[in-house]
């Protein structure tokens, strides 16, 4: 008998938003994701790109939590972390004890401030 590795409960939505990003990715814009770490350097990409055209936050905002999640999900297999949730708020939590909080930083990307790439490089290698 084999067992099943179970998951939190705050994964479940984060889980299912990574997916469907790398589903909408592949089949939308022809952009494999991969869950690597190196993956992310094209989802900061995309995002600039979509910055770059003036599209307003409102239209793109399910996409960037999707990129968030999808960041998340690399950080969590990267790092041996897990997914953490309240209030409606998700953070992937890393074995040193610290939060990090990839959604938002899907956001400050948009705005110009920030990288997932560089986000799941610090979270990878925290504790370390």
């Amino acid at each position: 008998m084999t067992t099943q590795q179970t998951r939190p409960p705050a994964a479940t939505k984060p889980v299912r938003w990574a997916a469907d990003t790398v589903t909408a990715m592949r089949e939308g814009a022809r952009l494999r994701l991969d869950y690597s770490a190196q993956s992310l350097w094209r989802v900061d990409r995309v995002i600039g790109e979509i910055r770059r055209e003036g599209t307003p936050y409102a239209a793109v905002e399910n996409a960037l939590r999707g990129f968030g999640a999808y960041a998340g999900e690399v950080i969590v297999r990267q790092a041996g972390g897990e997914w953490w949730g309240a209030g409606g708020d998700h953070w992937v939590r890393t074995p040193d004890g610290r939060l990090w909080d990839p959604i938002d930083e899907a956001r400050r990307c948009f705005a110009g401030d920030g990288s997932l790439r560089l986000l799941c490089r610090d979270a990878s290698t925290a504790g370390s």
